[in-house]
């Protein structure tokens, strides 16, 4: 008599479990984790921002103030009036490594110039978990750049 096969054996079926459950268990939650594409969403509006604000500046030809804190990056004019904040997301907060809250200021005395609160170019460690991109701010010209 031949053997019909029309389906599945039970121990093939149960294999296909087993996989299931085993992919579903390792590597479904890396697949599903965006925490690395929300802090690269964040660096990359931390530069163009960035670029934007110090762009602002010399065509208004007005000093802005970038403030950089653990919780995010905040822009105010001299004078104090908020023009824009990026906070860290919601569940990767702080998401700025350097501790402490530290100034960059364009266009600083309508120089043109950029003046940061150290004198010297800032690094913001954009940083979560697993995830590390540190952004390098220039002290007299205000450029944003990731560092490899």
């Amino acid at each position: 008599m031949p053997r019909d096969s029309r389906g599945f054996t039970l121990i093939e079926l149960i294999l296909v479990i087993v996989i299931t459950a085993a992919l579903a268990v390792f590597a479904l939650p890396r697949m599903v984790d965006t925490t690395l594409w929300r802090l690269r969403s964040f660096g990359d509006d931390l530069v163009a921002r960035h670029q934007a604000m110090l762009r602002l500046a010399l065509q208004q030809r007005r000093p802005i103030v970038a403030t950089l804190t653990g919780s995010g990056v905040s822009w105010a004019y001299a004078g104090g009036a908020v023009i824009d904040t990026l906070p860290c997301p919601a569940t990767e907060s702080p998401c700025i490594a350097e501790g402490g809250s530290r100034t960059l200021t364009f266009n600083a005395g309508n120089s043109g110039a950029t003046a940061s609160s150290t004198g010297t170019a800032l690094t913001a460690t954009v940083a979560y978990g697993g995830y590390s991109q540190a952004y390098r701010l220039e002290a007299d010209t205000g450029l944003i750049y990731a560092t490899p």
